[in-house]
């Protein structure tokens, strides 16, 4: 309804009414003004001067129509005074009610106001003038625009926001709540908060109310809502209280953030840290392992060395000592390639050296190298293996790698006079082996974790008994890059353990292939031989070792003395360390197959050094083989018999 009802009929202004019309209008909270016919101002109330912000000069031509400074339309398009609504009701003589119109004062500032422009007529119903009632909304509408504007951020925030009185009804329900719970806001709206809270946690809602009515307002309140299937969701609540005019609590404002991103993170973040904190602890227990394990070798080559200062040559002292230097020196050298071993598989740089390779054989092999552990610890060890010989396409240095690790475990961790079985078997396409023993045992809740890196069982005999606790985890990536498996079993502590290996067999033309190529070669017979390594102890043992087997050897300690001495020397085989002074094994290797006379001499790599791409420079360069220290005597037997079939 218009705030004047100036629409109804005609306006009759008689003079006798004059007077009380603009006392009418006087009082009016509006304000109003009155033309002639030719829209000269006639009067204006005080409301009028202050929406105009001054005063207009009455009856002047100066300001007709009205007493604005300037006018625009509600889409800011400038309106002449001639065109406003007061010179339209004057030119057409029709009321123009209800009218939306900015003034613009002198300062500059606007107002916006509703114009009720209405003709006069006297009663000969001629037109004598116009009044229009101007209603000031420049705060309604500001009050209305800020509405809309949070309206529409509300709405269109990324949060789900929801107010609700104070007994938990919710009363508004934005499009983010609608796509965070999955309930529209017909759903909603009406229902107490409850609905999306877990039955668990109804006592914190009780708690936030409790807390609104007291005027606080909770920040950053992780906790945990239900959507509508049902599935719990992580939010961050940000809650404030609404208050009435009276500035009493009347509801709350409820701000929903879906954190679930950030808990997954998080937990991610903590399940990191355990790992590491985990692996920190695994790296200090091996490390201490590590020690202990070295130093038990250690001792032994040490006493035995003091043995050997004491003992003038007699042999009935070396014949004593020789078995435990060996045993000694053996299992340092397993706990080096174990970790090498590892370091290269998790790199991905193990290439494995794979041919024709009867499984008998490894089994065996394997066996004599744990002979001595088991024989003593008092073990009884038993083997079974099948009459017709099963053929693998295998590296059997790898291959024997997992089945000593697999016997010398059954061995260490078992008490004295303890069983071991070895047997293996042709299952269609495979081989199935077998290792069994009447051991200590797996717990069911470790069973599942023998393989893992770093595992241990932690029995308290072992130990004792030394380990690394990375020896399983080797043979199960060894058998595994081998296309093979391996499983543990065991029906608990006390009872034993076994190991199940199998490999896939070596079947059709390549079988026939790999068996004409595996052709055993006749052993060579003495050689000249020049040892290089600035290692005095090392290139001086080694060279009397040499000696002993029948060849003639000559030493060089740095690459330049290397050069010269085989130029004089012109040795068969020359077995040369990489990392030497003056010049590098490399730069050695590259000068002396320059010459001619170094073009057919067999060149071998001795080093430190064993990675893949140490053996791929060192091929590089020109070595026909390349061998990691400590050399197995058996291996550097091997070479040099046969120097250009074997790279070891």
């Amino acid at each position: 309804m218009p705030l004047l009802d100036l629409e109804s009929q005609p306006l009759h202004f008689w003079p006798k009414v004059d007077g009380q019309f603009r006392q009418l209008l006087a009082k009016l909270p509006a304000a109003a003004y009155t033309c002639d016919a030719e829209g000269l101002i006639t009067y204006f109330n005080e409301r009028a001067v202050e929406l105009w912000g001054r005063e207009p000069k009455l009856n002047d031509p100066v300001d007709r129509f009205c007493g604005s400074f300037r006018l625009f339309t509600p889409n800011g398009v400038s309106i002449p005074h001639g065109e406003c609504w007061m010179a339209l009701a004057l030119r057409n003589a029709k009321p123009y009610n209800d009218e939306e119109i900015i003034v613009e004062r002198p300062d500059g500032s606007r107002r916006v106001a509703l114009a009720y422009a209405n003709p006069l007529f006297d009663d000969r119903g001629e037109l004598i003038g116009a009044v229009n009632v101007l209603v000031d909304i420049t705060e309604r509408r500001s009050m209305l625009l800020a509405r809309a504007h949070l309206a529409a951020i509300v709405e269109s925030s990324d949060d789900a926001i929801v107010s609700m009185d104070l007994s938990g009804i919710v009363q508004s329900w934005n499009a983010a709540a609608k796509r965070l719970f999955g309930y529209s806001a017909e759903q909603a709206v009406g229902r107490h908060i409850s609905f999306i809270i877990p039955p668990d946690r109804i006592d914190e809602e009780e708690r936030i109310l409790a807390q609104l009515r007291a005027g606080e307002r909770l920040c950053h309140f992780d906790t945990v809502r239900l959507r509508s299937d049902g599935q719990p969701v992580h939010v961050s609540l940000t809650i404030s209280p609404i208050y009435d005019a009276a500035g009493r609590v009347i509801g709350a404002s409820k701000i929903t953030r879906d954190i679930t991103d950030r808990k997954q993170a998080e937990e991610r973040i903590y399940g990191l840290m355990a790992q590491l904190e985990e692996t920190n602890r695994c790296k200090d227990e091996f490390l201490a392992i590590l020690a202990h394990e070295l130093r038990n070798p250690l001792a032994s080559l040490r006493n035995v060395l003091e043995i050997l200062k004491r003992g003038n040559g007699n042999s009935a002292v070396m014949e004593q000592v020789c078995p435990t230097l060996e045993r000694q020196l053996g299992q340092m050298t397993r706990l080096v390639d174990d970790l090498l071993d590892i370091n290269r598989i998790s790199r991905g740089k193990l290439e494995l050296r794979k041919e024709r390779v009867e499984l008998a054989a490894v089994l065996k092999q394997s066996v004599e190298a744990c002979r001595p552990l088991a024989e003593d610890a008092g073990h009884e060890l038993y083997i079974a293996l099948p009459s017709e010989p099963i053929y693998l396409y295998a590296d059997a240095a790898r291959l024997t790698q997992v089945f000593v690790n697999l016997l010398t475990n059954a061995c260490k961790y078992m008490p004295r006079g303890g069983r071991i079985w070895l047997s293996a078997e042709r299952q269609g396409n495979k081989a199935a082996i077998r290792v069994q023993d009447t051991g200590l045992g797996i717990p069911a809740e470790k069973l599942a974790k023998v393989f893992e890196l770093f595992s241990q069982i932690n029995h308290s005999t072992e130990r004792t008994q030394g380990g690394l606790g990375i020896g399983l985890n080797l043979v199960k990536r060894l058998v595994e890059i081998h296309g093979g498996s391996v499983e543990a079993y065991s029906a608990g502590p006390g009872r034993g353990s076994e190991f199940v290996v199998r490999l896939p067999l070596l079947l059709g033309e390549l079988e026939t292939e790999l068996f004409a190529a595996s052709v055993p070669q006749p052993m060579a017979i003495s050689q000249r031989i020049l040892i290089v390594d600035d290692n005095k102890d090392a290139a001086s043992s080694l060279a009397l070792l040499l000696t002993t087997l029948g060849n003639e050897t000559q030493i060089a300690y740095d690459g330049l003395q290397a050069i010269e001495t085989a130029a004089a020397f012109q040795p068969d085989v020359m077995l040369l360390d990489i990392g030497l002074p003056k010049l590098s094994g490399y730069d050695v290797c590259r000068r002396i197959r320059a010459q001619p006379w170094g073009q057919s001499m067999v060149l071998v790599a001795l080093t430190g050094w064993g990675l893949e791409e140490d053996r791929r420079e060192s091929k590089n360069a020109g070595f026909d083989h390349h061998l990691v220290k400590p050399v197995d005597l058996n291996t550097l037997r091997e070479v040099l018999a046969k120097p250009f079939a074997l790279e070891a």
